[in-house]
């Protein structure tokens, strides 16, 4: 700062001392100098000690020349190049990169950051959008399915692709197999199905099964009375479904032949003794103890005699 180049005649405010080299004590008579903080110099002990080195020659930037700087570095103006394309950059957008300077188009094909969908370039002023260490232009983030642009909508990213939130539940979201719509919470898996946890109800009734007590057949779910009742065998004597706990699961009965028997229904017809476990006679769809039927024969015998 503080630089006044002088053609050799005297300044009237510096005296006579000051017509000397303020460096090398030469005298400034007759020749050209430069003011320096009120300083006079000589052009060679100015260019020494204050001129700067040029960045790309490296010989120094004369008084005569045109000092070009950037980031503390200095250029002649015929030296102020594309590092790649040897292009003028003077009074031109350029980039550095490295601590060398590049022209627009040389920067942008060499270090600029290029979209994730058309792999272009984005120029300066262009809107990107990002997500994680991906950026497209505007225009280039689209649903990899519909190619609607999802600009601020939601999106879902799934490996290298980006959907729309429409087209991904159409393509990966569990929907129910009973309905066919996206189950967006809870939801009860049988059969490795999905069901939406209304839509999994008994075949017969329709109660819902979701958290209760169920059994199948052919595939079909059923609740424990409804398969019972149309399934189960029946007790012969009370003509109740043979089932377990809650319609569900094994129960102790009998069976012969076509008949079953609840255990606590299987008892004699005459004397009401459990025959669980012991010999008896049927009689039609009665059964009778070995001692009841003795003496049913007895009496038989006593009546024939009388």
């Amino acid at each position: 700062g503080g630089e006044r180049l002088n053609n050799g005649r005297p300044n009237q405010k510096l005296d006579f001392e000051a017509m000397f080299c303020h460096h090398c004590d030469d005298s400034l008579a007759g020749h050209r100098y430069v003011l320096k903080e009120e300083h006079p110099y000589c052009i060679k002990c100015y260019e020494n000690v204050f001129a700067n080195p040029c960045n790309d020659c490296t010989r120094v930037i004369g008084i005569d020349s045109k000092d070009l700087s950037y980031k503390g570095k200095h250029w002649h103006e015929s030296c102020f190049l594309c590092n790649k394309c040897r292009t003028s950059l003077v009074d031109k957008q350029f980039g550095s990169k490295a601590d060398r300077i590049y022209c627009g188009p040389c920067y942008d094909a060499q270090f600029a950051s290029r979209c994730d969908g058309c792999k272009d370039v984005f120029k300066a002023g262009m809107k990107k959008m990002e997500y994680k260490t991906r950026q497209w232009h505007e225009k280039c983030f689209t649903c990899c399915t519909c190619s609607n642009p999802i600009g601020t909508k939601s999106f879902i990213p799934k490996e290298h692709d980006i959907y729309c939130a429409g087209c991904y539940e159409d393509k990966f979201a569990t929907k129910c197999i009973k309905c066919t719509k996206v189950i967006t919470s809870g939801g009860v898996t049988y059969r490795n199905d999905p069901w939406h946890r209304e839509c999994f109800t008994c075949t017969n009734c329709t109660k819902t099964l979701a958290g209760q007590r169920f059994t199948s057949r052919e595939d079909k779910p059923y609740c424990a009375d409804c398969f019972g009742q149309l399934f189960s065998k029946r007790c012969t004597a009370c003509t109740k479904p043979i089932t377990g706990k809650g319609g569900l699961g094994s129960t102790k009965f009998v069976a012969f032949e076509t008949l079953a028997w609840h255990n606590e229904c299987f008892f004699c017809n005459l004397c009401k003794g459990s025959m669980v476990g012991k010999g008896f006679l049927q009689e039609g769809e009665n059964i009778i103890c070995p001692e009841c039927a003795r003496k049913n024969m007895n009496a038989e015998e006593d009546d024939q005699q009388d």
